[in-house]
This record gives structure tokens, sequence and C-alpha cells, in this order.
């Protein structure tokens, strides 16, 4: 069996890859060709591979697989039980490798990279400004479209973006997760919390230009 004996006689005629199975060098083949023959059934979505479609359909399907061990959460896919695992174990394994900050997803080690990269994929469609993170963009968005899909479920108001919307429960809450270092006094805005601070620091920030 060439898997065990490590043999790899089939090789990708474009960047030289080697495999020991034939399927798998005509899978790898379809990333130069950009074929993808394997079609999802109800949306339509297409795929290099079959295994990768099927994975796919759980999402239609609400078919979840594969469990936490620890906790019972379920998930549809493999690799995001396993990212959430680290949640229980602590694990990061993904580093920066500028400042070595670690993550437990590579998505955001990803996304963290932009900080240092000055990278920003993420173009609005009116304006054209730059963001380094899509929902940055999608909620910059919202102020051309005025679009406010985030609604108080107690008094209807409605807001742009989701942190805002909790941020405004609070008052209803009475929630106050924001606390001084100093005096233990508790803020339901950490701009409040901010803002009390310079009362203990005597930090005067703003200057009158008068």
């Amino acid at each position: 069996m060439r898997i065990h004996s490590g043999e790899k006689p089939f090789k990708c005629e474009v960047c030289d890859k080697r495999f020991s199975q034939r399927g798998n060098q005509n899978s790898h083949m379809r990333i130069h060709t950009g074929e993808k023959p394997f079609k999802c059934e109800v949306c339509d979505k297409r795929f290099r591979q079959w295994e990768a479609r099927n994975s796919h359909m759980r999402i239609h399907t609400g078919e979840k697989p594969f469990k936490c061990e620890i906790c019972d959460k379920r998930f549809s896919q493999c690799g995001d039980r396993n990212n959430h695992m680290r949640i229980h174990t602590g694990e990061k394994p993904f580093k920066c490798e500028v400042c070595n900050k670690r993550f437990s997803v590579s998505g955001n080690r990803n996304k963290h990279m932009r900080i240092h990269t000055g990278e920003k994929p993420f173009k609005c469609e009116v304006c054209d400004e730059k963001f380094s993170r899509r929902r940055n963009r999608n909620s910059h968005m919202m102020k051309h479209t005025g679009e406010n899909p985030f609604k108080c479920d107690i008094c209807d108001k409605r807001f742009s973006k989701c942190e805002n919307r909790n941020s405004h429960m609070r008052i209803h809450s009475g929630e106050k997760p924001f606390k001084c270092e100093v005096c233990d006094k508790r803020f339901s805005q950490r701009g409040n919390q901010n803002s009390h601070m310079r009362i203990h620091t005597g930090e005067k920030p703003f200057k009158c230009d008068m």
C-alpha cells in the first residue's frame, strides 16, 4: 500500500506536488483548472471535491454529526468542532509572526495580521473606503443604505451595529459591567468608565481653542 510506504508516483503537472493516489492528484488539479463539478442541489453552489459538497449540504439539512466531548455542543463541520474544543483546552496554535500573539483559530490570526500589514481588502461599493474586516465594511455600508437591522427587544429602537444595540440594552437591564479600578464605581458604558477615570488620574485631554 502506497499510503503506508510513503510512495508518491503521481505528480501535478503544474506545481509538481506529488500524491500517492491518482484520485488525489485529479482532485488537486482542479485548484489549477478552477473546475467545480460537484453542485449543491439546494443552492447550486459548486465544489471541487465531493466530500466538500457533502459537508456543505449539512447547512441545508441541519445535520450536526460532530459533538464536543466536553459540553456536548454539536457542529455540522469537523473543523468547527475542533476550533470549538480549544475553548476548553485553551490551546492557541496559531501565532502572529510579528508580535507573537497567539490565536485558537487561524482565521483570527489572519485578521490580526492586517494590523501589522495595513491590508484593507474590503471596500465600500459606494464611497470606496476600505476596511480590514468584512463586518466593519458591512456596518459602514449601512450608513449609505440607512439600514438598522438590530432592534431593541424592549423599546423597538433600532441600530446599525449589534454592539450598539447591546450597549443600549443595558439601559433597560441596569447591567453595569465596567468597573473603576480605583473606587469600584460601576458603569453601563465603557466610555463613561474611561471619562470617570480622569477624576483619579487628573488627565485633561480636551483643550479650549479660545
